[in-house]
């Protein structure tokens, strides 16, 4: 039985927001703090925090509401262990419309699908948020 630390990730914070939690906070990895990082820089949360209890480190994301509604709607895992999912640079299609974004993970690290078109890189798509 393989664990998908990824979709374990974006179900903590789909469990927070359907909770309307301020914070949601999960146990820390190189690959979800970039992640994290990447819905900051896309203005889907507020900010990311890296913290330590008991030797542990953990990532704390402060989520983002406008008029007590998430600005997450849908966050959702394309790439799966069982089931990978891969698209090129060409095949790489807008989320709702340019509302959302993909996260891929590529030979120059983990980008945005508008980021990947402008760099001219395919890869690995991991998840769809809007």
């Amino acid at each position: 039985m393989s664990k998908d630390s990824i979709g374990d990730f974006l179900t903590i914070i789909r469990n927070a927001i359907m909770a309307s939690k301020p914070i949601a906070i999960a146990p820390h990895s190189r690959m979800r703090s970039e992640i994290a990082s990447i819905l900051q820089l896309e203005g889907f949360i507020n900010g990311v925090q890296i913290k330590e209890i008991d030797n542990k480190k953990f990532i704390s994301i402060d989520l983002r509401y406008v008029d007590g509604e998430s600005v997450i709607h849908e966050i959702k895992r394309v790439s799966r262990p069982g089931r990978r999912s891969y698209a090129r640079m060409h095949e790489l299609k807008p989320v709702i419309g340019g509302l959302g974004i993909s996260i891929l993970t590529t030979n120059k690290g983990l980008m945005t699908n508008k980021r990947a078109k402008d760099v001219t890189v395919g890869g690995e798509v991991l998840c769809t948020v809007w």
